[in-house]
């Protein structure tokens, strides 16, 4: 390969002009790019994203990071998020995030990823910054918002009192029951606020009345 990927490309996910750039020296960059396609030396993720192929790779590439690259303004939620927090047994291998774009999903070489649409002022609170050990940081629900935006998503089950939403949160999400203790229920007030959600006022109220289920007594 005539890439020197340790000088030349510092990541494992890398633009296009990254890629023109370490590409400089020759005549044709275009067509250099269409042979390292060809041969898999490097791997198209979607237009103007990149990836190493395997036998150049030297570490893992961060697929939640290529979710904020795919699509964006998103940030990852939903279940993707709510397995990364442990808040839910099941294996989610689909990248699932939110947007205030319009909804998209996407089927890569590197797997699936869906992106769901909500409103601006829901999509703009409860973000974190999850930073990388080499400097960089990708976007995630904090755990309050990708519950969230999953209560919010559902769709063919009746949520209009709490005890229909814990059931849909222990029975269907299995979502882990001391997890909710965790939460912070000004922080699901707000984005409850922001939705405008009844589902999500209820949730409020729900993870209020379990935290002071909790407290010790006087």
């Amino acid at each position: 390969m005539d890439i020197d990927p340790q000088h030349q490309i510092p990541f494992e996910e890398f633009d296009y002009q990254i890629l023109l750039n370490s590409l400089r020296g020759y005549a044709h960059p275009r067509k250099k790019i269409t042979a390292l396609l060809r041969k898999g030396e490097i791997i198209r993720v979607k237009k103007g994203l990149y990836i190493f192929g395997a036998q150049h790779r030297r570490s893992p590439y961060c697929r939640e990071l290529l979710a904020n690259l795919i699509y964006g303004p998103s940030c990852i939620s939903l279940e993707y998020a709510l397995h990364y927090y442990g808040l839910i047994p099941e294996r989610v291998e689909t990248i699932t995030s939110v947007t205030c774009g319009r909804s998209r999903s996407f089927d890569t070489p590197v797997g699936y990823f869906s992106y769901r649409s909500i409103p601006l002022n829901a999509y703009r609170i409860g973000i974190d910054r999850i930073e990388l050990p080499d400097g960089r940081a990708f976007l995630m629900a904090l755990p309050e918002k990708a519950l969230a935006d999953r209560v919010v998503a559902e769709r063919g089950i009746s949520l209009k009192t709490q005890k229909e939403l814990a059931l849909f949160l222990y029975d269907n999400l299995r979502i882990d029951t001391t997890a909710l203790h965790r939460f912070d229920p000004e922080t699901v007030r707000s984005i409850a606020e922001a939705y405008g959600s009844r589902r999500l006022k209820l949730l409020a109220q729900l993870v209020a009345r379990l935290q002071r289920m909790e407290a010790p007594h006087a």
